[in-house]
């Protein structure tokens, strides 16, 4: 097997982990890996009970992003997979992706946040339907911050009182975590978090 980010020969001899169970298969090496900075930065604002964002946006994610989502290199989805599983795996809440406008899916083929759940093996809920085409990675923060409704909801609330997370590659601004926490809690649910593959980290 090789790495999937600088495509040398991954290690594939067993350690006593692998007989045990506890070291899970590999996607990545260690010297690749490294470059991610583990943050789990958490915070609260008035629409989302919490966002969970587990790494840096530095120059290894911008890379990452760029391959994985403009490159369509889809096997990237594997690279986090035990990252997400371990903030993720909770059958008591339901995991609802952000989705793509359909048109900039078809354009893309494939839609980043579902691949990085089902290479994750978690199960989600498609809930949510976005109604603009425009991307929030080519608007001003100003622009983000006066859109107006980003979501509508496709599909019945199961339940008000479960908790629902709200699942991205990145958080920025905000906005389009906050859009999509509004059209839930319009339809009765009562608590939404978030969990974010990456957040940029300002420097005080």
């Amino acid at each position: 097997m090789t790495c999937l980010l600088c495509d040398k020969a991954l290690d594939d001899q067993p350690t006593w982990q692998h007989f045990l169970g506890i070291q899970k298969d590999m996607s990545a090496c260690p010297i690749c890996l490294e470059k991610f900075e583990r943050i789990d930065h958490v915070i609260e604002d008035d629409v989302l009970d919490s966002v969970h964002s587990l790494y840096a946006y530095n120059e290894a994610a911008k890379e990452y992003l760029h391959q994985f989502k403009f490159m369509q290199d889809i096997a990237l989805a594997q690279i986090f997979a035990t990252s997400l599983r371990s903030v993720l795996n909770d059958s008591k809440k339901i995991i609802v992706p952000i989705p793509m406008h359909p048109i900039n899916k078809r354009k893309r083929t494939f839609s980043q946040v579902d691949a990085l759940l089902e290479a994750a093996k978690i199960p989600y809920q498609s809930l949510l339907e976005k109604t603009t085409e425009s991307v929030m990675g080519e608007k001003s923060r100003s622009e983000r911050l006066a859109m107006t409704e980003l979501f509508r909801v496709t599909a019945d609330i199961c339940s008000n009182e479960a908790v629902y997370v709200l699942v991205d590659d990145i958080y920025t601004t905000g906005t389009t975590l906050r859009h999509a926490a509004e059209a839930l809690k319009q339809r009765g649910v009562q608590r939404v978090e978030a969990v974010t593959l990456f957040r940029p980290i300002r420097e005080k």
